[in-house]
């Protein structure tokens, strides 16, 4: 009998071990996939963190350059180092090098995100209208030619090109944007 006992006892705990042997199995399972969202968690924060890092390295790198832009104005000898821009009076040269700031400037906001590809084009279409940045624009286009054609700043250009020749062309229908009514 109690021969029989201890065989119905192991029979009985079988179960009972398999339920345990399946629920840590179930459970490093969970433990598993548990651990591969963290880690997809952790790689997504990462792709956002060097994001954010090389928005800021652009917003420094500009900053720096405005700097630069900002002594060039100031000091007319500096100008002359700075400026690829020859035979204009030296108040000219600096509405040269100040539109090419308003220039930098809104591609910079498009390049950290402070405004899409519309906006950008919006803007930049306000710009072509000013009489001095429309001279820039003509005088550096030389400077646009060794951009690689598939870089952002290329792209802006060759938009910016096609606003002056349609704003050349019909400066009175030049703002409307779209297909007439």
């Amino acid at each position: 009998m109690a021969t029989r006992n201890r065989a119905a006892r192991s029979i009985g705990s079988a179960p009972i071990v398999g339920l345990g042997l399946m629920r840590a199995f179930f459970t490093r399972g969970s433990r598993r996939q548990r651990q591969e969202e963290i880690l997809a968690e952790l790689l997504h924060q990462l792709t956002l963190m060097t994001e954010e890092i090389h928005r800021a390295n652009l917003i420094q790198q500009y900053r720096l350059t405005a700097e630069q832009m900002d002594r060039t104005v100031a000091d007319p000898t500096l100008a002359d180092a700075a400026s690829t821009l020859t035979g204009l009076p030296e108040a000219r040269r600096r509405q040269m090098i100040f539109a090419n700031r308003q220039y930098g400037t809104l591609l910079l906001a498009h390049r950290v995100g402070a405004c899409d590809w519309n906006e950008l084009l919006g803007h930049l279409r306000v710009l072509c209208r000013n009489k001095v940045f429309a001279e820039y624009w003509d005088r550096t286009v030389e400077h646009r030619r060794s951009l690689p054609s598939d870089s952002m700043e290329a792209r802006a250009g060759a938009a910016i090109d096609v606003m002056m020749e349609e704003l050349a062309e019909d400066p009175d229908e030049w703002w409307v944007v779209g297909p007439a009514s």
